[in-house]
C-alpha cells in the first residue's frame, strides 16, 4: 500500500514538474520580452510611454495613488512612478482589469461631479477634496484595485515599472541584496 501512495506522488509531482515546464517553455518569449521591456523601462532617463491609460486617465488614477500613498516627509506614490506600474499591469499579468478600470474612472469622474459640480477632473481638485470624493469610493472594488495597484507598485521590484530609486524598499528598510549574512534578524544577534 505505501509503496503505490509514493508511485502516485512520483506519478503526480512529474507531471506538474512537466505541465509546468512545458508552460515555461511556451511562455518563455512573452516572459523575456515584458523581463527586457521592464528593465529598458526602470533605466530610462524619461518614463516609457503609457500602452493602456491615455495621459487623461494616467493623472487620474495617478492622483488616486497620491492620495493612497502620499508625499509628506517621504517620497509618496507619485515619486516612485507608482503609475507605470500600474499601467504595466493592466497590458499584462491583470489584464482582465481593463474594463473594471474603464468603469471605475467614468464613475470616479461622476462622483468627482455629484460632490464638486464646478471641479473638472479629479486631478484637478484640492488635496482635501480628493479624499472626500476617495472616502465616497473607498468601499467600491474600483478603489481597492487601485489601492492595490499602489501598493504593489510601490514595493515591488522597480524592473516591474514602479519603485522608482528602490523609494518604496527604502521606506520600510529592505536592503535589496543577493545573498544575506547573518545575524538575519535582531533576534539572531546575540547567539
Amino acid at each position: 500500500m505505501e509503496k503505490t501512495a509514493a508511485t502516485r506522488r512520483q506519478f503526480l509531482i512529474g507531471s506538474l514538474t512537466g505541465a509546468s515546464s512545458l508552460w515555461l517553455a511556451a511562455q518563455w518569449p512573452a516572459i523575456l520580452e515584458a523581463h527586457q521591456y521592464a528593465r529598458l523601462a526602470g533605466s530610462a532617463a524619461s518614463p516609457a510611454p503609457f500602452e493602456f491609460f491615455t495621459a487623461s486617465q494616467a493623472a487620474e488614477v495617478e492622483a488616486m495613488a497620491a492620495q493612497i500613498i502620499p508625499t509628506d516627509n517621504s517620497p509618496g506614490a507619485r515619486e516612485a512612478g507608482v503609475i507605470h506600474f500600474i499601467d504595466r499591469a493592466l497590458t499584462t499579468f491583470d489584464r482582465d482589469q481593463q474594463a473594471p478600470y474603464v468603469q471605475g474612472l467614468k464613475d470616479l469622474a461622476a462622483r468627482t461631479r455629484a460632490l464638486f459640480p464646478q471641479a473638472g477632473k479629479f486631478s484637478e481638485l484640492p488635496a482635501a477634496e480628493q479624499v472626500q470624493v476617495l472616502t465616497a469610493m473607498e468601499k467600491t472594488p474600483f478603489f481597492d484595485r487601485v489601492r492595490l495597484h499602489t501598493i504593489m507598485g510601490f514595493l515591488a521590484n522597480p524592473e516591474y515599472g514602479g519603485n522608482h530609486d528602490k523609494m518604496g524598499w527604502k521606506l520600510i528598510g529592505f536592503t535589496d541584496e543577493y545573498a544575506y549574512q547573518p545575524p538575519f534578524g535582531y533576534y539572531d544577534k546575540n547567539q
